[in-house]
């Protein structure tokens, strides 16, 4: 990644699974001063890794870094009421109360 992409992930990364619209991204992933010389510098960038399969886009057009598969089948939702019951007769929820599901960083360096 390049040190603008990096700049990108790192602010994209503050917002965990929510998405993020491109204006936003270039107000506040870089200076004050290169939004005003140019508000658009990120949506190259953004359009960019979103081929590469670092981030992904909603219907309206807005970004978030894409979250890692699990691998090993269906994730199944479950409330945070069955989540606590379950979890104190022992049993262990997999995916459950996870929002995000972020790789580390180096996963999304090697896209």
């Amino acid at each position: 990644m390049s040190s603008d992409e990096r700049e990108i992930f790192h602010y994209l990364k503050t917002w965990g699974a929510e998405f993020t619209g491109a204006k936003e991204v270039s107000r506040r992933a870089g200076t004050k001063q290169r939004f005003h010389e140019d508000p658009d510098w990120a949506k190259p960038l953004l359009m960019a890794m979103t081929e590469r399969g670092v981030l992904e886009v909603d219907s309206m057009g807005r970004y978030r870094i894409k979250p890692e598969r699990k691998k090993g089948g269906k994730q199944r939702w479950v409330s945070p009421d069955i989540e606590k019951i379950l979890k104190e007769k022992g049993v262990e929820v997999e995916g459950a109360g996870s929002e995000g599901g972020l790789a580390p960083d180096e996963h999304y360096e090697q896209l």
